[in-house]
Parts: C-alpha cells; structure tokens; sequence
C-alpha cells in the first residue's frame, strides 16, 4: 500500500523533537494562549511576510474570523470559487453572506479573475480566491479588481503555506490571509489549527478578541465572539516543524518534477500547470484523467492510495441548492471536478514508490479505454 500521505514518516524523524516540546508544555502548566502560541504568531509573521499572525483553532475559524472582521454578514456577496474544500462557503454562511461563484482556470484548477469581474454586483462585498493544492492564484489579476471595486480579499491559503506569487507569499496580498494546520497540511499540527495573517493592526486587534469570546480584555466583552484559541501543545509541535517547512516543501516540489517526467508519455494524462512567476508547494499532485472514477477504484484495489479532491463542486451541493445554481452554470469547474485525481505526495515519498504509482496509473487507465 503506497498511502496519499504517510505522517508515521514524517513523526520518525522529528519526533524526538515533538516529544520533547509537548513535555516541556505539559511541565509548564501554561496550555492555552501561553508563550508557544504568542512565539508562533511571530515566527509565522516573519516567515510568510506579514506584520501580524493570530493562531485560531482552525482554518474554518481563520475564514469565519476573517469575514467578521471586515463586518461582512447579511445582505453581503463574496465572490468565490467552487471548486474547494466546504470551509470556505461554510464560513461566508456563517455569517450570514452569500456565496457567489466563479468559474476556473482549467489549467490550475484556481478562480478565474476574468470569470470573477462577471459576477460583480452592487452587494458584492469581498473576494476569496482559494490557493487550492498548494498552487498560487494570479493575485495581480485579483488584486487589481478588488481595487477597481473597492473589495475585500480574503486569501484561502489553507493548502498553500510557503507559496509564492512573484516571489512574495500568498496570504500578504489581500486584507487577511487564513490558513489551516490540520494534519494533512504541509504545516500540520497534530490536531486541528489556524492561523490569521494581516498588516493592520485594527484588524490584528478584531481577531484577538473575536478568537476570546468577543473582548480584548479578561471578562469584558464587546462583541459576540467565539472560542479559537490555539492550545499551547499544538503550537508547541508547529514551531518545532515550522523549522522543516522549507525542506519539506522543496521535496514535494521535486516530486512533482518526477511525477511529470514519470507521467509525460502517457498523452492521457494532464500533469499540473504553474501559473508564470509562482511557487506552488504541491499540498496536493492532482492530475486529470479520462475515466477517473473507474480508474480510482483500479488504484484502490491496487494498493494506491489515490484521493478525490473534490469530486462534486459547492455550487451542486445540497447545502447550496437553495441559491439556484445548477448545472452547466460551471463548465470549466464541473468538467475538472469530474477528471482530477490526487496521486500520493509527501515529503518521505520515495522514488520507487512514485515509479510504482505512475506505472500503475498508466496501466489502469490502459485498461478503462479497453473496458469501453
């Protein structure tokens, strides 16, 4: 069995590490907002290029925070895509926006800026490009709408640490920038997390005390707020692999370079697109395939640990269906969602391994067009 992602390999070479903050946090008795949370924020300040960070418990809250933050609620449109993980129009819901969708680049499966400037109204409030995969959106594009308009960007970054568009990270472009530490990330806790980038400090300030129950200050509460607070074992473990996320993201990328060459005689296969000028961290290798679902469960049955990262687009969800969106609406978005498929990618993923996978890929899609 060749997994999509292999933690245990990533623990047995760091783990000693890891076993030694979580001990010094548990002999400190100092576990919520303590002084490994309020390192982290400035350490992750500093490595991703922002003046502030705020740790949240998750990147679902980082968005939510986020759209509070930029007092977007009722009566309010962001402008998002629908080829994303649920969060993202889970936290526009929330606060009681409504999510409006554009279509995508079918090359790197991101928001399409030419797509976006069509869904523009007078309740239009804010844009949220997702970086999705690990892959950079053309946030000059975005960023010279959002100005033209006068919006709101929120960056969902929660696939993309260390991603750069014109060699500045993703998450310092637009107002706030949310990221996820979930396990499966590239920075990946060892439960969940988040994190909020901006470079006001009105805004830094909002998030503080929307994270603690609404109040910037013990037992005085201005707002209605929630509990987002990171716990201190959490950015214990973050700070150790903060030190690795380089590293670790330099192999995914020369992964990705031998998946491309593994995979380049095979013309049914499309291998990923990087957008000029961009540094994509591959939280994902997703390529697109004729037959993919009859080609996935080949690739379960054959031990490969391929995933369908997403398989049915937000805008033909039922959670969504009561804004009228249907199919055809989306051609770009409903074509890809219908051929992408993840390979295994991890910074410990061997050679063998990726030979194995492509050999095997090329020879289950061989069988499906015989199939047919």
């Amino acid at each position: 069995m060749i997994p999509i992602l292999d933690s245990k390999r990533q623990y047995a070479t760091i783990g000693n590490e890891i076993e030694k903050a979580v001990c010094e946090v548990l002999r400190s008795g100092s576990y919520i907002l303590g002084p490994n949370c309020k390192a982290l924020e400035v350490e992750l300040a500093k490595y991703i290029g922002c003046n502030y960070a705020v740790a949240l418990n998750s990147g679902t809250d980082a968005l939510h925070l986020a759209l509070r933050a930029l007092d977007i609620g009722k009566g309010d449109e962001v402008i998002t895509t629908a080829f994303t993980f649920v969060a993202t129009t889970e936290a526009i819901g929330i606060v009681g926006a409504t999510p409006v969708f554009a279509d995508i680049n079918p090359d790197t499966f991101n928001i399409d800026p030419k797509e976006i400037e069509k869904r523009i109204t007078p309740k239009t409030k804010a844009i949220i490009p997702v970086h999705l995969y690990g892959q950079p959106c053309d946030m000059g594009a975005i960023m010279d709408i959002a100005k033209r308009h006068n919006l709101y960007v929120i960056e969902d970054c929660c696939q993309a640490i260390g991603a750069e568009y014109k060699g500045q990270k993703v998450g310092t472009f637009g107002d706030i920038g949310c990221y996820s530490f979930y396990p499966t990330k590239n920075l990946g806790g060892m439960g969940d997390g988040g994190l909020i980038t901006v470079n006001s400090e009105n805004l830094r300030n909002r998030v503080v005390a929307l994270r603690n129950h609404g109040g910037a200050i013990r037992y005085h509460h201005d707002e209605i707020g929630v509990n987002s607070r990171l716990d201190e074992i959490q950015a214990a473990i973050l700070r150790v692999k903060l030190n690795y996320i380089d590293e670790w993201n330099k192999l995914r990328r020369a992964h990705a370079k031998t998946y491309n060459e593994l995979l380049a005689g095979c013309p049914d296969i499309q291998t990923p697109k990087e957008l000029d000028n961009t540094y994509c961290v591959y939280h994902q290798y997703t390529v697109k395939i004729p037959n993919r679902d009859e080609v996935h469960k080949m690739l379960q049955e054959a031990g490969i640990g391929a995933m369908l990262y997403y398989p049915i687009p937000l805008h033909l969800q039922k959670v969504h269906a009561h804004l009228g969106w249907t199919k055809g609406m989306l051609p770009n978005t409903e074509k890809d969602t219908e051929m992408v498929i993840s390979l295994p990618m991890f910074p410990e993923l061997t050679l063998e391994e990726q030979k194995t996978v492509a050999s095997t890929l090329i020879n289950c899609i061989e069988k499906s067009k015989a199939a047919v």
